[in-house]
């Protein structure tokens, strides 16, 4: 295969690998806690002494978007949305992971959980406990749960501490792996969800012209391959 077709099929790898995070990010467009993610390319150029160059792109790189999501009301008690940047820690067989999605419940134990059974950790990293006996649960700003005035925990907000080393696990799990710090001005609200940050219209738009670039490629390489058989079939006969 010549250099064209190498460089062709580089980056038909590329934009398949786009399709999917497109097609992934609109099918989660009604998911609550969702980050819309896109696909970074980046181009490498090897010179060749006394012949064409040799140019190969790389989309490998997933980037994770930290625009808010819409606030939905909801009026659930421990349903929580988290205003500004972000994320509540949670506990997983894994480790600890990070999520903007805020629909918890209580445990047969009185933690706090997600709809998974995760446990959700306060500011200290314990879980956060609700006793048996509290009657009427509110929430504070900075995600103080209380009972009737009374203290119960704090949930805990953090931030990656690199903004580029955020990992996408599932839907609306992640991890990092460099580690991560509490975030002073963030607010919680209680009674609300965070919807998907995901612009349907936007992804849309941008998977019909992935779809024609990658029609193009793949055009263009079957042009090549009929071009090589008639030469190979020229120089049979």
């Amino acid at each position: 295969m010549e250099t064209a077709g190498y460089t062709t099929l580089t980056r038909q790898s590329g934009l398949l690998r786009e399709l999917q995070v497109v097609a992934n990010n609109i099918a989660n467009a009604a998911t609550t806690g969702y980050r819309q993610e896109g696909l970074i390319f980046s181009e490498f150029v090897k010179r060749s002494e006394g012949g064409p160059s040799l140019s190969m792109a790389q989309g490998n790189v997933r980037m994770t978007s930290t625009v808010q999501g819409p606030l939905r009301p909801t009026g659930g008690t421990l349903d929580l949305a988290i205003e500004g940047e972000g994320f509540f820690l949670i506990e997983t067989p894994s480790g600890e992971r990070l999520t903007r999605a805020g629909a918890f419940t209580l445990s047969a134990q009185g933690d706090l959980v997600t709809p998974d059974g995760f446990r959700v950790l306060d500011a200290g990293g314990a879980p956060v406990f609700v006793p048996p006996d509290a009657k009427s649960i509110g929430l504070s700003p900075d995600g103080t749960l209380s009972d009737n005035g009374r203290p119960l925990a704090q949930i805990g907000l953090v931030r990656p501490i690199d903004s580029l080393d955020v990992i996408r696990e599932d839907g609306v799990l992640f991890r990092t792996n460099g580690g991560f710090e509490p975030v002073e001005d963030g607010r919680v609200l209680q009674g609300f969800l965070e919807g998907a940050n995901v612009d349907p219209i936007g992804q849309i738009a941008r998977m019909i012209e992935v779809q024609r670039a990658y029609e193009m490629g793949q055009s263009f390489l079957d042009s090549e391959n009929e071009r090589v058989m008639t030469a190979l079939d020229s120089l049979v006969r």
